[in-house]
């Protein structure tokens, strides 16, 4: 592992990496979803995917890649890219899991790698909708102090910083991107995913044009079931055996 520090529109970053079979040709950078760090892909893929050089990152405000103040996800992609350039590489795939399934796709690779991505907003149910008004209307009083009593219980211990983040990103529509991506594109789901649904996944496959749509059995962590297949499908598509 090692950590690489970096400047974006007048803010430091330090991201913290690592890349497995540095001397292969064939790159890929592989982004960890919300909540989660490096170590989940690595555990899933490194093993897998052993015709690929393999970059794995810590996002900021993940992990060991510590942040200090809220971004967005096009915030993400331009700190990934300048992460990228700093270390002198430039991968022609790219694979993200939720949340780092919409930074993937921001980044517009040759070949995108897409597993149970966010981006596709449905409406909240009226209760949550109701207490996202009310926290907005104290945070304007100047009682924003009190977040912690209005975050549901998936963002308990969360710093103010990422639960800013996240309020940053979890309303981002990607549809339009999602249409406009050139991308050639894999995307693979788990079935009973409560976090991001099936029917996400259909209507980013068919935003997506020529993408190829994988369900499989299991939650939002399906890869973790199915990495190998997913990796014989990335060679398959690719004309490598992984």
């Amino acid at each position: 592992m090692a950590n690489k520090h970096i400047q974006v529109a007048h803010h430091s970053y330090t991201i913290n990496y690592e890349i497995i079979n540095q001397n292969l040709e064939n790159c890929m950078l592989i982004l960890h979803g919300w909540g989660a760090n490096k170590e989940i892909m690595k555990k899933a893929f490194a093993s897998h995917l052993s015709k690929f050089k393999q970059i794995y990152v810590d996002l900021p405000g993940f992990g060991s890649s510590p942040l200090d103040h809220p971004l967005d996800t096009k915030d993400y992609a331009a700190i990934t890219k300048e992460f990228l350039q700093a270390i002198n590489q430039n991968p022609d795939f790219i694979m993200g899991h939720s949340f780092g399934g919409k930074v993937a796709t921001l980044l517009e690779p040759k070949n995108l790698i897409l597993l149970s991505t966010a981006g596709i907003v449905t409406q909240k149910p009226f209760l949550v909708r109701l207490k996202i008004a009310i926290f907005k209307m104290l945070k304007k009083l100047g009682f924003g102090k009190f977040y912690s009593l209005f975050a549901t219980k998936d963002v308990a211990g969360m710093s103010k910083i990422m639960y800013e983040t996240l309020k940053n990103v979890v309303d981002e529509d990607f549809r339009d991107i999602f249409a406009n991506t050139s991308s050639k594109t894999l995307i693979f789901w788990g079935e009973g995913d409560r976090a991001t649904s099936l029917r996400s996944g259909e209507t980013i496959s068919r935003l997506i044009k020529g993408s190829q749509f994988f369900p499989l059995s299991g939650d939002h962590f399906f890869f973790l079931l199915h990495a190998k297949f997913i990796s014989g499908v990335i060679g398959s598509e690719v004309g490598e055996t992984c």
